[in-house]
């Protein structure tokens, strides 16, 4: 479920960096795809780690009380 919400946030990024830029936007038939693809392959990596953070279950109690970098 995180994972949608990573992608549309790269993807995001990644359309604003590209429209913003004007040396990307003329080539942003090409470069927009690109995104796409991009966002959608980089998002396992990313969602992984912070999907396995969001379960409770697979911290300790203990743990979950200390934090971690994430949360501090």
């Amino acid at each position: 479920m995180s994972g949608l919400m990573i992608n549309a946030v790269l993807f995001g990024l990644g359309a604003i960096t590209v429209l913003s830029i004007p040396a990307l936007a003329e080539q942003a038939k090409y470069l927009i795809p690109a995104v796409v693809v991009l966002s959608f392959v980089l998002v396992p990596f990313i969602a992984a780690p912070i999907a396995r953070r969001m379960r409770l279950k697979n911290w300790g109690r203990r743990a979950w009380r200390e934090g971690d970098a994430i949360s501090g």
